[in-house]
């Protein structure tokens, strides 16, 4: 029995240690969370307010000039940008979006994607290693955002997909992110990025009735650019939310998990322990039988 008892111990040590990290890792991710959430708050109105503008412009202006990232094309060669995080131990997160961005290309570019005219760019380790492994074309300039996160950074990945756009190396571009809810929540979000798209038409025309100053073209060679650098980094700000968020959900459970299992352990070691002791009484009770008798 005492082999038993010393297995049932390692494991609860063993148990015990790995509690003691995810805990860490629940309070580490907490505080990185609380300030991920606070910048997309921040963020998040004056995006939506600027992508509404961006809708309405390109409807009033149609067939304009300086319309280039608006032009509707057979989308022949296709760029599909999907927000991952640099780290695991964040439950489905990862899976999830790598799973929504295969489903994407499946439905909608499975012809694409046989002629090899799908490429993946990939912003997050986890994503970047899973597409150039498993033989997707992949833009690998980009996947390290994360590491220093910053406006610059995330515009220069945003230019390069206007720049392949205007030139036709790519006819449609697709953005794969999750959109953060709450610590427990997260949308898994599939959206066209380029052409951008007109508003809808359920939208007011009055809402597009605008008074340009300078001249409207100037004004949208300006602002579109502007305006998708913005929404770009909205997405990787949802996505560095959400992460945080999935991996604190993630350590919580394991936590708890490790509780249960912790509970589970120390009967067995009670067991093992009592039926030890009822032994050696056996044992001294029959030798001190066999002496008497």
């Amino acid at each position: 029995m005492s082999g038993a008892l010393k297995e049932v111990r390692t494991r609860i040590k063993s148990v015990q240690s790995t509690q003691q990290i995810t805990k860490a890792m629940k309070m580490v991710s907490a505080a990185k969370l609380r300030r991920a959430q606070d910048a997309i708050t921040q963020m998040r109105p004056y995006a939506q307010k600027l992508q509404e503008m961006l809708g309405n412009i390109v409807s009033s202006a149609e067939g304009e000039l300086g319309m280039a990232l608006a032009t509707e094309r057979f989308a022949e060669k296709v760029l599909v940008i999907v927000v991952t995080s640099d780290r695991g131990l964040c439950g489905g997160y990862n899976s999830n979006l790598i799973k929504l961005a295969k489903t994407v290309i499946k439905e909608k570019y499975a012809t694409q994607q046989a002629k090899g005219n799908v490429t993946l760019l990939p912003i997050g380790k986890k994503g970047y290693e899973h597409f150039a492994k498993n033989g997707y074309k992949v833009v690998d300039k980009f996947w390290s955002i994360f590491t220093g996160l910053s406006f610059e950074k995330v515009q220069s990945a945003a230019k390069y997909a206007m720049d392949a756009f205007r030139n036709g190396e790519y006819d449609k571009v697709e953005l794969v992110f999750s959109e953060f809810k709450n610590a427990a929540t997260q949308q898994y979000i599939a959206e066209q990025f380029l052409p951008v798209r007109k508003t809808s038409e359920t939208v007011s025309k009055v809402n597009a009735d605008f008074i340009f100053e300078p001249s409207k073209q100037i004004l949208i060679a300006e602002l579109m650019p502007k305006i998708l650098n913005t929404q770009l980094y909205k997405a990787v700000l949802d996505g560095n939310a959400s992460e945080h968020g999935a991996r604190m959900t993630a350590m919580d459970k394991a936590s708890d998990n490790a509780n249960e299992l912790l509970k589970s352990l120390k009967i067995s070691y009670n067991r093992a322990r009592q039926a030890a002791i009822t032994t050696e009484l056996s044992e001294i009770v029959s030798g001190a039988a066999a002496l008497n008798g």
